[in-house]
């Protein structure tokens, strides 16, 4: 429980310091989907520390990214949504790599890990389905990263 405090804290503070031009005027980055809010960063796997890198199977490297995606119901519940996702990320001079997502699921948390190589100073465009039973939507955006 205390790690899943600590990598919650960390994506809490990553997503209220995205850009101004994030979709929430409160600052957290998400996009609308028909019934759903979903919500997502990506971020440097440096970020984390090494424990809780660990604790979730992730490789912390100045080359790799974390895609955090969580689903949730646009009702007054807000409710965390189980869900499958499957994508890809893709360069601006085309290069594809295929995001494999594990789902995390602790206590009324539910929220889907990737990861990635990622090159210094270079944008990926990021394509994810997210599919529950006949519901069928896609999530699009893009991140540049910085590699130390």
């Amino acid at each position: 429980m205390k790690t899943l405090f600590s990598l919650m804290s960390l994506l809490a503070v990553l997503m209220f310091t995205q850009p101004a031009h994030a979709n929430n005027p409160q600052g957290g980055q998400y996009k609308q989907l028909g019934d759903w809010q979903v919500h997502y960063i990506a971020f440097p796997s440096t970020f984390i520390q090494p424990n809780i890198a660990s604790a979730y199977g992730l490789t912390r490297s100045n080359s790799k990214a974390i895609i955090n995606i969580s689903v949730l119901a646009d009702d007054a519940s807000n409710t965390a949504q189980r869900a499958t996702l499957s994508g890809h990320a893709r360069s601006l001079i085309g290069t594809k790599t295929n995001l494999t997502f594990k789902e995390v699921v602790e206590g009324d948390a539910v929220y889907y890990l990737a990861q990635m190589d990622v090159d210094h100073e270079d944008t990926y465009r990021f394509e994810v389905t997210i599919r529950q039973g006949n519901t069928r939507h896609v999530l699009k955006f893009q991140q540049k990263f910085y590699v130390d």
